[in-house]
């Protein structure tokens, strides 16, 4: 009789035993590489969208998704983010299409000046066309990879170190851009472009290397350059850079469909809460900076509209550079603007 009662209870613990790792077979943690080259505090769309993401991910999982986060470019540089993600170095990367605009030349279409007056106009625009629409179709899908989230700033700003009053006074400085269209922005100016990334832009200014930079101003101190400038322009639009978080389509079609669903769901929480954020700080920023002792420059009614018209040449400049070289510039441009005016 003892003999039965032990040897049920082995089966049970033995069933209990099998029964756990069955379910666990079936449903496996999983460890996800995510890397980035932005600074691993304080910067807006770490704090706003990714590692939102990277926790609600994980939450809404009940833990199967697990994170390792790489920022700062501790897995590559920020040209090799796509090639990190295609290759399975990474599993979730943040490519700028501006660094590599020769890859991803159709998303400059957000980055484009003048075309939007807040971080969720734009993104979200860009962000349909890039999850479920033409960018989709044309840009990410031949590359192989998958737009998970995005993020903008509000319009970038043109800061300068030196004291500037009218377009004249920008005629000939020396201007950082991220490259792509903000360009041929400092160009309209009279400026000229020096293209170059994010980190390397305090020790140029600091050499003058460069006289004036096109910036988010809510990012400014992200990178400690509020005491490098002290002159800017406020309400203008002199382009942006987007920001998306891609996974290979490989890696993304073996996830569980769960998991799948989960992760392009948060996807768009953290794409409309890191916009959100970002918007409703920038007259704060704006308050900042000037305590700071930076000056915010008011154009003349007449420059201004000047400006606004020259800027907005740049749209048609590019997409018909766009379309002799047989890719859909003209027909992005039209989708973007249609989708900026469709309720958000």
């Amino acid at each position: 009789m003892w003999m039965n009662i032990r040897l049920a209870r082995c089966l049970a613990v033995a069933m209990v035993w099998l029964g756990a790792a069955a379910a666990q077979a079936q449903d496996p943690k999983l460890v996800l590489r995510v890397a980035d080259h932005f600074p691993p505090s304080g910067h807006p769309t770490v704090e706003g969208a990714t590692r939102y993401w990277m926790e609600q991910v994980t939450l809404q999982t009940g833990g199967q998704v697990e994170f390792q986060y790489y920022p700062a470019e501790q897995l590559g540089k920020s040209k090799d983010m796509l090639s990190l993600a295609q290759s399975g170095v990474a599993d979730i990367t943040a490519p700028l299409p501006s660094i590599i605009s020769d890859k991803m030349p159709l998303s400059l279409v957000a980055e484009l000046p003048g075309s939007f007056n807040s971080s969720c106009a734009g993104t979200l625009a860009y962000f349909k066309l890039a999850r479920d629409g033409i960018l989709a179709k044309e840009e990410f899908a031949p590359l192989g990879v998958r737009v998970l989230f995005s993020s903008m700033f509000p319009p970038y700003q043109l800061l300068t170190k030196k004291k500037f009053t009218s377009l004249k006074d920008l005629e000939g400085l020396k201007i950082r851009t991220a490259g792509g269209a903000k360009d041929l922005a400092a160009i309209r100016v009279k400026g000229v472009p020096v293209r170059m990334a994010a980190p390397e832009v305090y020790e140029s200014l600091s050499r003058g290397t460069i006289d004036a930079i096109v910036w988010p101003l809510g990012g400014l101190t992200t990178y400690n350059l509020q005491n490098l400038v002290r002159f800017s322009t406020f309400e203008e639009n002199f382009g942006n850079v987007v920001i998306n978080y891609v996974i290979s389509e490989a890696r993304f079609k073996k996830l569980p469909e769960q998991v799948q669903r989960i992760m392009l769901r948060v996807g768009e929480e953290a794409t409309r809460r890191a916009c959100a954020m970002v918007d409703s700080k920038e007259a704060a920023n704006i308050e900042a900076l000037k305590r700071l002792g930076i000056t915010m420059v008011a154009l003349p009614a007449a420059e201004r509209a000047e400006l606004q018209n020259l800027l907005r040449t740049v749209a048609v400049e590019w997409a018909e550079g766009l379309d002799k070289r047989g890719r859909p510039g003209s027909e992005v441009v039209k989708t973007f603007n249609e989708a900026l005016r469709q309720p958000r």
